[in-house]
């Protein structure tokens, strides 16, 4: 699977990548990370991204060309490719999202807003417009993250385990994990439930359910 993300500021991807399973996904080929600086299909000398929107207003918006051109390069690498754009006014982006993009392995490119946003125009090659919650941030890029780890954890062979992915938080009926200790059995007077300690895996399965959140 190939993820790409049209940025103005790949570094801050850099770390993010480079850890964890993200980085497990890709020395194991299972998933290709590419960023696409904006920038670099900027307008004219100075690599204009950005200008004043038509009928006034503060700030300033991302304009067409750029964004079109940089799309347009990464749909040559992954023609079939779904195109997400990160916004605040996207469809809220949840656990069934993640594993229908992570199941599809088309593809995807991820577009990171910024400043006061984007022009309009942009939409028309966009698949999904998605957010991350009812909040405003500075940009798209730590939208475009959060998605990256959520679809990337769900390709085959990222967890490694067949059902690991299955029996997280949100993979059936939208329920929460269970609590989870290890050792030491007691720690500052706080002591592990009994019955984890039983070796009964039937009461330990009863009580699991009965504590999922």
């Amino acid at each position: 699977m190939r993820i790409q993300i049209i940025t103005l500021f790949p570094e801050m991807f850099e770390g993010v990548l480079n850890s964890s399973m993200l980085w497990k996904a890709q020395k194991e080929g299972l998933v290709e990370y590419r960023l696409i600086n904006l920038r670099d299909f900027g307008i004219g000398p100075r690599k204009q991204v950005d200008d004043t929107p038509y009928g006034g207003g503060d700030g300033m918006v991302l304009m067409p060309e750029p964004l079109f051109a940089a799309v347009d390069d990464a749909k040559e690498k992954d023609p079939d490719a779904q195109v997400l754009l990160m916004t605040p006014r996207g469809d809220l982006f949840n656990q069934e999202l993640a594993r229908e993009f992570a199941a599809t392995q088309a593809g995807l490119i991820i577009i990171c807003g910024r400043y006061e946003g984007y022009d309009e125009r942009i939409t028309t090659v966009v698949d999904k417009q998605l957010s991350i919650g009812n909040y405003v941030l500075t940009g798209g890029e730590l939208p475009a993250m959060v998605v990256t780890d959520a679809v990337t954890r769900l390709v085959p062979g990222v967890l490694g385990g067949e059902t690991s992915a299955e029996k997280e938080s949100f993979s059936e009926a939208g329920v929460l994990e269970h609590p989870h200790y290890t050792r030491p059995e007691i720690y500052r007077g706080l002591k592990v439930p009994d019955v984890l300690l039983s070796g009964n895996h039937a009461e330990i399965d009863k009580w699991r359910a009965d504590n999922n959140a």
